[in-house]
Formats: structure tokens, C-alpha cells, sequence
């Protein structure tokens, strides 16, 4: 693509405005954000620094689906009460946990690569070029995860114990993810 057409898609990019599903670029992976957008040949394009989802379990994804959205460490006693409120509805709802993962363009694949090698370096395992075709893009996706199923039918299927492990494990994994971030923003 001519450094220009490049650039123009770029500048385009970074002022529109964020429609996620949060609004807004979460704080923790800004910092990486901003300095990947800093690079000449390459820009963001979505990213999210981890999250935990209180959501409606259905195979098709469609709007409404998230319930909850947390960007933060969770407590027990907020989980529990987003649950009671949950199950109100009598939806069937899952618990995710879902990983730090961001997309960036580049111009040139020596660019996409050097990133993806960094980020692959720094733990980032799910890391690769995914399309080249007016741009080199790639999607970085650290491995920390969980998904199940959390209520059924108006119900909540486990007991308070067990949702304490599952604060502790989802804690504990978003801090990972904020780790890696912390450390792909060196390499850069």
C-alpha cells in the first residue's frame, strides 16, 4: 500500500469514534496502544486489556448478549450481587474470562513480523498475521481464559466456595494479561 493511502487509512482510523462495546479504550492497554500508534507504519485498531463477562448463553452472537462487563479485578461480594440481579431475568448466563488481545496494521510485513516475534516473546501465544490484503494486520491474543456456564433456569449451578475460587483464578489471570501488556510495550 502507498505510504500515503496508508497513512490517510491511519489517520482515519484513529479518529473515529470507539464503538466497542465499553466506549472507550480500556486504561491498561493505553499506554501500548498509544505507542504502537505512535509508530509511523502502524496503528490499532481494536484492543482490550482483559475482562471478565457476565453473559446470556446463546450460540449467536447478536447485541444484548453481555449482561456484565468488568475491566478490573472482581470481588466476591459484587459477583454475587450481579448474580442475584442476574438470574431475576431467568436467562441461562455463562462466566468468561477472556484474555488481552489487541489488532494492529502495518505497512509492511517486516513491520508485522517484528511485532508478532515481540509479542509471541513476551507470552502472547495466539499471535499472527491475519490479513495482508491492503495492509498487514495483525491479532495478538494472550491465553488466559475461562468459560462456563454459571446459572441455569433462574438458578446460580455453584456454591459460594466455588465462586470465591473463581474470583481468585479470574484475578489472577487478568493480572497476567496486565502483565504481558506491561511487557509488549517495553519491546516496543
Amino acid at each position: 500500500m502507498p505510504i500515503d493511502m496508508f497513512l490517510r487509512r491511519k489517520k482515519d482510523i484513529l479518529k473515529k469514534e470507539d464503538k466497542s462495546f465499553k466506549g472507550d479504550v480500556d486504561e491498561k492497554i493505553r499506554n501500548l496502544c498509544d505507542k504502537i500508534n505512535s509508530l509511523a507504519d502502524c496503528y490499532t485498531t481494536s484492543s482490550c486489556s482483559g475482562r471478565v463477562v457476565l453473559m446470556i448463553d446463546e450460540d449467536e452472537k447478536k447485541k444484548g448478549l453481555m449482561l456484565k462487563l468488568y475491566h478490573d479485578l472482581i470481588s466476591f461480594s459484587e459477583l454475587k450481587k450481579d448474580l442475584n440481579e442476574i438470574i431475576k431475568t431467568g436467562k441461562n448466563i455463562r462466566f468468561k474470562m477472556e484474555p488481552c488481545a489487541l489488532h494492529v496494521a502495518c505497512k509492511n510485513f517486516e513491520d508485522a513480523q517484528k511485532i508478532c516475534e515481540r509479542a509471541r516473546f513476551v507470552g502472547w501465544r495466539r499471535t499472527g498475521i491475519i490479513s495482508s490484503e491492503r495492509r498487514f494486520v495483525i491479532e495478538m491474543n494472550s491465553t488466559e481464559k475461562m468459560d462456563f456456564p454459571i446459572t441455569k433456569m433462574g438458578k446460580i449451578l455453584v456454591d459460594d466456595n466455588f465462586l470465591k475460587i473463581i474470583v481468585e483464578d479470574a484475578n489472577k489471570k487478568l493480572k497476567k494479561c496486565w502483565e504481558k501488556i506491561e511487557k509488549l510495550e517495553k519491546e516496543i
